[in-house]
């Protein structure tokens, strides 16, 4: 539990940084909403900053799952768990600074690599919910696979990789056009129902673990001393 609150602050502190370095990005540019024609208006060498700077992110959230992790499992499980504590928490700040989003159905640059992602907020808030409860399930010590939990993973995997087709689904449309298209598309409508079969399938671990868990509580307990126990079956 420790590490788990430890992992959940560190998120948080870093939540308030990225909103605030965000923020300070929006004022300077008069884009408090981002979602407004030509969105991505930043000079070249600030984009090329701001991608670097979403890597490095990414870097910071493996690097303090790493830390907190003493298994591969573990070490998974924390990372997710920082990057869903820190995905709600930034809206949160964000809210609280500046009044933004009003609602969880306003639209928002989610991402910038390997093509800008779009989506309402909503989305990568329940993205972030399923990470934070995958995580602190598969973090915790005991956790044994069950048998057959790679199509459960296989699952999640494809249902990721239609989250991510929605949430660059128009910059893909436009990418043929060329990069000043892609800087310029602006979504105006979101796949709800594919976005919905992508987070059910997001779900399949979380399902997997929880029914493992169910049964092996319900097993009875063995009984090592007993001369017919290699015949239970």
């Amino acid at each position: 539990m420790k590490r788990w609150l430890l992992v959940v602050v560190y998120a948080i502190a870093m939540a308030w940084v990225e909103a605030a370095v965000v923020y300070d990005l929006r004022v300077m540019t008069g884009r408090i909403d981002p979602y407004q024609p030509d969105p991505l208006t930043l000079s070249a060498v600030v984009e090329r900053v701001e991608v670097i700077r979403e890597a490095a992110t990414m870097v910071m959230l493996l690097a303090v799952g790493a830390i907190a992790g003493r298994t591969w499992r573990a070490r998974l499980g924390y990372t997710a768990i920082a990057f869903g504590v820190w995905d709600i928490f930034y809206y949160v700040f964000l809210r609280w600074i500046c009044g933004w989003p009003a609602s969880v159905f306003d639209w928002d640059i989610l991402f910038l690599l390997p093509l800008p992602w779009w989506g309402p907020v909503l989305a990568p808030v329940s993205i972030a919910m399923l990470m934070i409860v995958w995580g602190t399930l598969v973090s915790r010590p005991g956790l044994r696979a069950r048998d057959g939990a790679w199509a459960a993973y296989a699952s999640c995997a494809t249902g990721i990789a239609l989250a991510l087709y929605v949430f660059m689904a128009d910059a893909i449309r436009v990418s043929p056009q060329g990069p000043d298209a892609v800087q310029r598309v602006l979504p105006t409508t979101f796949n709800w129902m594919l976005f919905g079969v992508a987070l059910v399938l997001m779900m399949s671990p979380i399902v997997s673990i929880l029914s493992t868990r169910n049964h092996e509580s319900t097993k009875p307990p063995r009984t090592e001393d007993s001369p017919l126990r290699d015949f239970v079956v």
